[in-house]
């Protein structure tokens, strides 16, 4: 049976639940939307979660979604992002991401996350192209680091450590 997962925003206008597989918070995104819409750090954490189960209470109608827009470095040519970063409008709290390019996933950010979760046996550190030069990366020895994306899937990692949630 999957995992439940319970949320909220900083200010409680936002609460929410969704049933993971995959409730590790073993993956740090550096990139620079990650990084700058939710991560403390110099990171954020996303989880992963079947997109059917997700129910939101939003009385006030406060979620907002933000699609960044991406720039190719090598071209200079800008486009939206298909990925929806949705987040509270009246405290800011980043809350999920979901793309239509894989509808059957949703993935929180671990930091709203308000149920315990899972400590992860090691972390992968991605998109470590964009990271600043202030962000020290805090490293165990299994952790795994990656300029962009590593080639687990957040399924295969979570089943490649025997933390998958049936």
């Amino acid at each position: 049976m999957p995992l439940t997962l319970q949320g909220s925003c900083r200010c409680g206008a936002v609460r929410f639940s969704v049933e993971s597989h995959t409730p590790v918070p073993y993956q740090r995104c550096y990139c620079s939307i990650c990084r700058k819409t939710a991560g403390g750090g110099g990171y954020a954490i996303n989880l992963g979660a079947d997109m059917r189960t997700l129910q939101v209470e939003d009385p006030g109608k406060a979620i907002r979604i933000f699609r960044a827009e991406i720039v190719d470095e090598d071209s200079g040519r800008c486009e939206v992002s298909t990925g929806e970063r949705n987040f509270c409008s009246k405290c800011a709290t980043a809350l999920w991401l979901f793309s239509p390019e894989w509808p059957e996933l949703v993935h929180p950010f671990a930091s709203a996350i308000d149920s315990e979760l899972p400590v992860p046996p090691s972390k992968v550190h991605l998109m470590l192209k964009y990271k600043p030069d202030w962000v020290v990366l805090n490293l165990d020895p299994d952790d795994r680091c990656f300029d962009l994306y590593p080639e687990q899937s957040l399924e295969d990692w979570h089943k490649s450590h025997g933390v998958w949630v049936e």
